[in-house]
């Protein structure tokens, strides 16, 4: 009967947490989350965390369909181009013509805020429990931090500076102020750090889809290129890179695979056989595209010669015109057994972490040498570049063709180089200097003063 108790109040809780549309809305239900019978035993606390991990795959910016950042965001950018009419919910995205009224941007504070409040309802239920063992409530702890950690690092990389929410108190949290973007890095260091000594160095499931201490580690790195902390930056990306046992650059065929040694975090499938939203969302069979294909710039970035060319996209012809599509992920539907998960966090990004950060402090030669790593899985020669800013371009060309159509990186690639003005007006006919950020959702603004200013151009 205790059992068939817990079992219930999982369920609420994900009922709950679902119908809670922002983390300030006045009138925000108790969620079961805070039911201190949740946090009784490790199986029901367990359940509570990985309910956040099926929200994030689900419904969150990292979400595989259309919704996510990785579609969103290549169309805002120069990685995708976007077909059809006015019912395609990337046209405004593709256009550059998002308003504070959008929905998809809402969606994005939203979901990604929902999660923060699951993480710290998690933190705040594993603190206050005297039944489950600490070597387990360190690992849950650990999920808990990293979680929160990396939905803050994707809201201040789309919106700047916004709340960093660290409780459950709703009241606190529907005034909550916004800080500036390097006061939301500093507190994203810092639950990652504590993040990184509560997990574990080893998966505590062989499928890599949940976040181990050098997880933990590889959003550590990327925070701090971010903040332009470029030696520890370099620092922790070697700690994940020299982990050899673990990891590896496996072929370009390869790397996307369920088993791939590349891969340092997944997230699981929702059922035995599911593969990833991406590959039914990015493919098609016939032209022309009935919703988004790769960029012609894109494509023709590409060296000919280049195996993530050749392994990672496809071209459809009709009627003497062709289009592209991401190739990643290869299958478009379900299996026997799942083939691909959503991969997050790979190898190969942390070469090209290291590879930035080394050469903004002026180690070109070992800049080189990461770059090259990743050239010659490519099947390309080592690169021509000499100078800082030849190996800096370099290094944003490989991250272009590396990471294309994953989570929005290119967009906060040229965020971070500052060229998204210089880049996106070329190809972006809409573009504007105001789009370099989304704008904070009009709905959150009239619920909370705090949040002003609105955006620039908003």
């Amino acid at each position: 009967m205790r059992t068939i108790i817990m079992q219930i109040s999982i369920l609420c809780t994900i009922i709950m947490l679902a119908g809670c549309d922002s983390f300030v809305e006045v009138n925000l239900p108790k969620s079961q989350l805070t039911n201190t019978a949740v946090f009784e035993s490790y199986a029901t606390a367990d359940a509570a965390m990985a309910d956040i991990y099926a929200k994030i795959r689900d419904s969150g910016l990292l979400n595989g369909s259309y919704t996510g950042i990785s579609n969103q965001l290549g169309n805002y950018t120069d990685e995708l181009t976007a077909f059809g009419g006015p019912s395609n919910p990337s046209i405004p995205f593709f256009n550059n013509t998002l308003l504070a009224s959008s929905g998809n941007v809402l969606a994005y504070w939203n979901t990604s805020y929902n999660q923060i409040y699951a993480a710290n309802a998690v933190i705040e239920g594993l603190q206050a429990s005297k039944n489950i063992e600490q070597e387990n409530k360190n690992r849950l702890l650990g999920e808990a931090m990293f979680i929160r950690a990396l939905s803050h690092f994707y809201l201040v990389k789309l919106f700047g500076g916004i709340p960093y929410i660290k409780s459950t108190d709703y009241r606190q949290n529907s005034t909550a102020n916004r800080i500036s973007a390097e006061e939301v890095y500093k507190n994203i260091i810092s639950d990652l750090e504590k993040a990184i000594s509560f997990l574990p160095v080893n998966y505590s499931s062989g499928q890599r889809i949940r976040p181990n201490k050098y997880c933990g580690k590889a959003l550590l790195a990327r925070t701090y290129l971010e903040n332009h902390s470029y030696e520890q930056a370099a620092n922790e990306s070697s700690s994940v890179i020299n982990n050899t046992a673990m990891y590896s650059l496996p072929a370009p065929n390869s790397v996307f695979l369920l088993n791939s040694t590349e891969t340092i975090w997944q997230l699981q499938s929702a059922t035995a056989g599911q593969n990833t939203l991406q590959g039914t969302l990015f493919i098609f069979d016939q032209g022309p595209p009935a919703f988004t294909a790769l960029s012609s710039s894109l494509v023709q970035s590409f060296s000919e010669q280049d195996l993530r060319k050749i392994n990672w996209t496809k071209e459809v012809k009709n009627n003497g015109q062709s289009w592209f599509h991401a190739y990643k992920y290869k299958e478009q539907s379900n299996t026997p057994v799942s083939k691909e998960y959503s991969i997050i966090f790979r190898t190969a990004e942390q070469y090209l972490i290291r590879a930035e950060a080394r050469a903004r402090i002026g180690d070109l030669i070992g800049a080189k040498e990461d770059l090259n790593k990743l050239r010659t899985r490519a099947g390309l020669g080592n690169t021509a570049a000499e100078s800082q800013d030849e190996v800096l371009k370099a290094v944003l060309d490989e991250r272009r063709w590396e990471l294309f159509t994953e989570s929005g990186h290119r967009f906060f690639d040229l965020q971070r180089f500052k060229k998204l003005d210089a880049v996106l007006s070329l190809v972006k006919p809409g573009w504007d200097i105001n789009d370099q950020l989304l704008p904070i959702p009009e709905n959150e603004l009239n619920t909370n003063p705090n949040l002003r200013p609105q955006n620039p151009g908003y």
